[in-house]
């Protein structure tokens, strides 16, 4: 009777550590941890991450898939022109939404498809079991520097200098520090916002995948792995297009009715006029 008991409480212990391992943080700390490969250019030595192969690989991917959907335009689409002008035609629409005129919006339309595209690939990689790059936090600082470079540069070769001037000190001048800080925070909210959604399903899917290595992972991974790769995507997209359309709204009031501003700096030189006149009738 002891040695029953005695192999049937061994038999529960191995199997509970076989379904539930106890060096689950061993392993997880094993999947965050970024691979590094080192390839030697001549007497410089590159060193090549796990993201930055994966990212490659993703977007080569995308960029081939959509290359032969949007190859050859018909008169007549079919079901794979009809999803990219689809998408086009919500980019236009989004923007168009935000003051964005249409010939500004198409000339954007480009940058924003290669935004969600890119994003897109380097998610969706991890329902194949591959890492996604924006478990790198190297990854989203990229994506979001660049983002908030081309939302200046654009702005600026839509509405000049001037007008992307005037956005910041709008409506006064005292704005200026803190659409300044709003600027400088922008690129901060848009990475935390994609590596902390992509960290966080990346690292419930290896627990998953530990855990119960059968069952819930496919069905989570439709999400986390699927739709949220996609959704972070639009998010990212989406707030780009906001950001310019806000960068250029003052620009394009002042193109339209310039009789506005003139009056403003009008009114306040005859304020100080008024004033310096007071002051003088007083002495």
């Amino acid at each position: 009777m002891n040695w029953w008991s005695e192999f049937f409480a061994s038999f529960l212990e191995h199997l509970k550590e076989h379904i539930i391992p106890s060096n689950i943080g061993e392993k997880i700390n094993e999947a965050i941890l970024q691979v590094k490969h080192y390839l030697m250019i001549g007497d410089y030595e590159v060193v090549l991450t796990d993201a930055v192969i994966v990212m490659w690989i993703a977007v080569g991917i995308f960029a081939v898939l959509f290359a032969v959907m949007a190859h050859k335009p018909k008169i007549k689409p079919d079901t794979k022109q009809t999803f990219v002008e689809m998408l086009v035609g919500l980019v236009l629409s989004v923007a168009a939404g935000f003051g964005i005129r249409e010939d500004e919006a198409r000339h954007i339309a480009p940058m924003i498809g290669t935004f969600f595209i890119m994003i897109t690939a380097c998610n969706t990689i991890s329902i194949f079991g591959v890492v996604p790059p924006a478990k790198n936090i190297g990854f989203p600082i990229a994506m979001a520097l660049c983002a908030i470079v081309y939302v200046i540069y654009i702005s600026i070769r839509f509405v000049g200098i001037k007008g992307f001037w005037n956005s910041l000190i709008h409506p006064m001048a005292f704005m200026l520090p803190f659409k300044i800080i709003d600027i400088l925070v922008r690129p901060v909210s848009l990475c935390l916002r994609l590596f902390g959604n992509v960290f966080g399903a990346f690292v419930f899917m290896e627990f998953l995948h530990i855990v119960c290595p059968l069952i819930l992972p496919a069905a989570f991974g439709l999400w986390f792995d699927l739709a949220d790769g996609v959704l972070q995507a639009i998010i990212f997209s989406y707030l780009t297009i906001y950001y310019i359309g806000e960068s250029i709204e003052i620009g394009h009031e002042m193109q339209e009715h310039p009789e506005n501003f003139v009056k403003k700096k009008k009114e306040k030189r005859n304020k100080k006029s008024t004033a310096a006149d007071v002051a003088a009738v007083d002495q």
